[in-house]
C-alpha cells in the first residue's frame, strides 16, 4: 500500500477548529453523510481524508498512533464527534490506541466520546501470520484456526 502513496500526499492536518471547519465546507452532502478515515500522526496531530481513502494514504506512508473512522455531529455553532472507532485494516491499531486520539481531539477543541464508539480487537495469527478481526471474544485464527494471543500483537510497522 505503500508505493501507492503518492509524494506530498496524505490527509489534510487538522490543528484547530478552524482547520476542521476550512476542511469540512469543502465536503459534499454525501460525504458528510459517510464517517472520514482519519489517522493521528507521530506528531499527535489528527489527519483527515474522504471515508475510501487508504489509513496508509492518509498518514503520507507514515507510521501513526493510531488509525479509525470518525464522524462529526454540529452542535451549537460547533462540531464534535458524534463516532469514532480503531477500524483500520491498513495499521491495525489496539484499542489503547485511545489516549492518543483522545489527546488529538482534544487538541483541535472538539467535544468526543470517552472512548472509541466502536472497538475493534485486531490480532495477528503466530502460525499462518495472517491479521485477524477477533468477534465476540473468540480468539480463533479464520485462517487457519490456530489460537490468537490474548495481547495485541501487530507488527507497528505494517
Amino acid at each position: 500500500m505503500r508505493a501507492a502513496v503518492q509524494p506530498g500526499g496524505g490527509g489534510r492536518l487538522i490543528s484547530s477548529a478552524a482547520d476542521l471547519d476550512s476542511w469540512i465546507a469543502g465536503r459534499s452532502v454525501s460525504e458528510l453523510a459517510e464517517p472520514f478515515t482519519f489517522v493521528v500522526g507521530t506528531d499527535g496531530v489528527l489527519r483527515l481524508a474522504p471515508r475510501r481513502s487508504e489509513h496508509v494514504a492518509c498518514a503520507g506512508g507514515d507510521m501513526v498512533l493510531s488509525a479509525g473512522e470518525i464522524s462529526f455531529m454540529h452542535e451549537a455553532d460547533r462540531w464534535a464527534v458524534s463516532e469514532v472507532s480503531n477500524q483500520s485494516t491498513g495499521y491495525c491499531p489496539d484499542i489503547s490506541s485511545w489516549p492518543e486520539v483522545a489527546r488529538a481531539l482534544d487538541d483541535v477543541g472538539l467535544r468526543r466520546p470517552s472512548g472509541f464508539t466502536l472497538e475493534v480487537v485486531f490480532r495477528r495469527c503466530p502460525g499462518c501470520q495472517e491479521h485477524n478481526i477477533v468477534r465476540e471474544d473468540d480468539f480463533v485464527c479464520v485462517f487457519c484456526g490456530s489460537d490468537l494471543p490474548a495481547v495485541w500483537n501487530v507488527d507497528p510497522t505494517v
